[in-house]
Order: structure tokens, then sequence, then C-alpha cells
């Protein structure tokens, strides 16, 4: 069975990205997981300790906007589950793709109308591909409904 992992990052944009994702799903008979990156790079000239904590608080924050994007799947008739990773985000996202066996990986386009932006997850995406050897598809807003 075809699995599609979304990621998500929170947010209105997100919203839209997830919904999609729960779309293709029921159009592909696929399971959906939905996927939230901790990326705590920014933390990096800070003390241990904290890291650890604001790692744990924003991992918390990760879990919760996944619960609401499964509780939106349920709604649509899809199974879905949930992961949380810590890391940097494409690092993370190529591993989860293999751990889930995903077969197509779901992403959102920047919110603002940002070419450059753009072209990086563009190229993102490409690697992603490359890597993983999954099609990613990157949902544009006129895309989502």
């Amino acid at each position: 069975m075809a699995t599609i992992l979304c990621a998500t990052r929170g947010g209105e944009a997100s919203i839209h990205t997830q919904e999609h994702a729960i779309r293709l799903a029921q159009t592909q008979d696929a399971n959906l997981v939905f996927l939230y990156v901790a990326d705590v790079q920014f933390l990096s000239q800070a003390t241990a300790a904290i890291v650890v904590d604001v790692a744990t608080e924003i991992e918390h924050m990760g879990e919760f906007l996944l619960l609401m994007a499964k509780e939106r799947a349920e709604k649509a008739g899809v199974k879905s589950e949930t992961l949380v990773k810590r890391g940097i985000f494409r690092h993370a996202l190529v591993e989860a793709a293999q751990e889930v066996g995903a077969t197509m990986i779901v992403l959102g386009s920047p919110q603002e109308d940002n070419p450059a932006m753009q072209s990086l997850l563009e190229e993102v995406a490409g690697v992603i591909k490359e890597q993983t050897g999954v099609d990613v598809v990157i949902v544009d807003r006129s895309d989502a409904v």
C-alpha cells in the first residue's frame, strides 16, 4: 500500500498542505503520515540544558499540531499516523521517508510570494527525491483548497 508523508510546521499554510495530502490519500487509498521536525539549530549558542528544554517544548508543540492534522484526516475518512523528529529538516525528512516507507512526500510552498524561497524549496525537493527515490509534491497555494 502507498504511504504519503506530509511534512508540516503548523499555521494556516500548513493546513492547506495537509488537506491536499488528505485528498491525495483518499484518491490513492494510501496511508498518511504527518511529520513535524523540531529543528533547533538556532539554539547552537545556548547552554545544553536550555537546548534540551526548548527542544522538548518545540516537540510538544509539534505533537499538538500533528494531532490536529490527524483529526482533520480522520474526519475525512483517512487514517493517519504522526511522527515527530528532531534535527535538520531535510535530513529528518529523508530519515522519516525511509522509516515509514514513503511512496510520496508532500511539502507546502512558502506562504509569501518569494521566488528565492520557492527556488530553494524546489532544490531541496530535488535532493530529497535523489536521496530517497520518492516523488516529492510541492503544494502551491493555488493547489490547496
